[in-house]
């Protein structure tokens, strides 16, 4: 494949031959192929909704679009890799026939989506369970050589939040992803993205203990790091809010993990994190 010719550092990735430097933090821009996401405005099952909400976030300035059809709210209902198909494949081939040079993220936990949707055209794998769902899905993605985003999730989207419970947060959710990392690189993953997986098994307090040691995931696994709280519970709880009403404090935090050193941003709302991440740019580069 290409991208077994150009070699990648820990500040760029290779996305089946395009080099995405992630010298300057990258936004994530989602796009729900689906209806029952715990965001009402997130979700869309529509091709040409799909290719709008494409348009937008490209306009905004996303580096990445991040598609999902699999709802993974607590409680959710899970499909399987062939309904994911149905939804997912038109979905890529709309985008890229619209911007043949957008790079498109998959968000699945089956290695047969993996597959299937790199060969359409996709060159990340977004994976909220980091292999723990299907065994085959390390090995797919080191043969695919694209990025791999791994996610830590204690429990099942079903159940991750029925009383979450650690020694200590922060030292579990790290040596789970370094262990994660030696069987990605074994199996012959180059370009590894760990995600802390807020709001995925953890209670309020988990989430705000792990963002307050978010540099830790940079300087202990030598990886990028990837933050996902865009409308999440950890901020319309506290606020006493809902996940409409949450843009304000998902800015406050997407910059809050800006300064503790993430390299991409998965949002809803690519304009104010790509602000974020030049206001936060400017910042660390003044005297």
């Amino acid at each position: 494949m290409t991208s077994n010719h150009i070699p990648s550092s820990p500040l760029t990735i290779n996305c089946k031959g395009q080099l995405l430097s992630l010298a300057t933090p990258v936004v994530m821009g989602i796009i729900n192929i689906t209806d029952d996401s715990f965001y009402e405005s997130a979700g869309t099952h529509e091709i040409h909704k799909v290719i709008e909400k494409a348009v937008q976030h490209l306009a905004a300035g996303a580096g990445i679009l991040d598609l999902g059809a699999q709802s993974t709210r607590p409680g959710a209902e899970m499909i399987g890799p062939e309904e994911e198909l149905r939804r997912l494949l038109p979905a890529i081939h709309g985008i890229l026939n619209r911007f043949p040079k957008a790079i498109i993220s998959v968000d699945t936990w089956y290695a047969e989506v993996a597959k299937k949707t790199v060969m359409a055209g996709a060159a990340v794998i977004n994976d909220v369970s980091a292999g723990d769902m299907d065994p085959e899905m390390i090995g797919i993605v080191g043969k695919l050589q694209v990025p791999y985003i791994a996610m830590h999730m204690q429990g099942k989207p079903a159940t991750m939040q029925e009383k979450p419970q650690y020694n200590n947060v922060v030292t579990e959710v790290l040596d789970y992803l370094k262990q994660k990392l030696a069987v990605c690189r074994a199996a012959g993953i180059k370009d590894f993205i760990a995600d802390p997986g807020f709001g995925f098994g953890k209670t309020l307090a988990h989430n705000y203990t792990l963002m307050n040691h978010l540099h830790l995931f940079n300087e202990v696994l030598g990886v990028p790091v990837l933050t996902g709280i865009s409308r999440k519970s950890m901020i319309y709880k506290l606020l006493e809010t809902g996940p409409n009403d949450s843009l304000n404090g998902t800015t406050v935090l997407n910059t809050i993990a800006l300064q503790k050193g993430t390299q991409i941003l998965r949002v809803h709302d690519v304009k104010e994190a790509v602000e974020a991440v030049k206001i936060t740019e400017i910042m660390n580069g003044s005297n």
